[in-house]
């Protein structure tokens, strides 16, 4: 974890998000949407949109050029008063993969989490071998139920 530095995704950022998300891209084709105009324009706007303010986002910088994001939002409801998050997003490059990055972004984004009263964070898992070794890796985490996905 040499040189890595853990800080929050802000609207200043978004153009080392940007690169990593070319760069992420050239290291592996597969990840199903274009960063365009609309990409662009719409992470912008999320950052002045008030439905946005329970997101948390955060870069891994490794000498001065995002190597790995993640992304998640708190969860909160009426049901029993409880704040949960729901971990959206977390990727790093492969070239920076397997050197403790998804490791130090998963820590920074439980202790954010943590003070803003959450207890329990809920995710997806990627069905690829390697997503799958870095979910069952996690301290205090535990496969249970399953997931769907509902389209609006």
């Amino acid at each position: 974890m040499e040189n890595l530095q853990i800080l929050p995704c802000t609207r200043e950022r978004i153009k080392d998000v940007l690169d990593f998300e070319r760069r992420l891209r050239e290291e592996e084709d597969f990840w199903g949407w274009n960063i365009n105009d609309t990409y662009i324009a719409s992470v912008r706007q999320s950052f002045q949109d008030p439905r946005f303010a329970n997101a948390l986002s955060l870069l891994a910088y490794r000498d001065g050029q995002v190597v790995g994001r993640i992304d998640a939002t708190l969860i909160c409801t009426h049901f029993d008063g409880s704040v949960k998050a729901y971990l959206d997003w977390i990727c790093v490059l492969k070239s920076q993969r397997h050197m403790g990055t998804a490791q130090a972004l998963m820590a920074g984004l439980r202790r954010r989490l943590k003070e803003a009263g959450a207890d329990t964070l809920i995710g997806l898992i990627a069905a690829n071998p390697e997503a799958q070794r870095f979910y069952r890796s996690l301290e205090g985490a535990k496969i249970q139920d399953e997931g769907i996905w509902i389209d609006l």
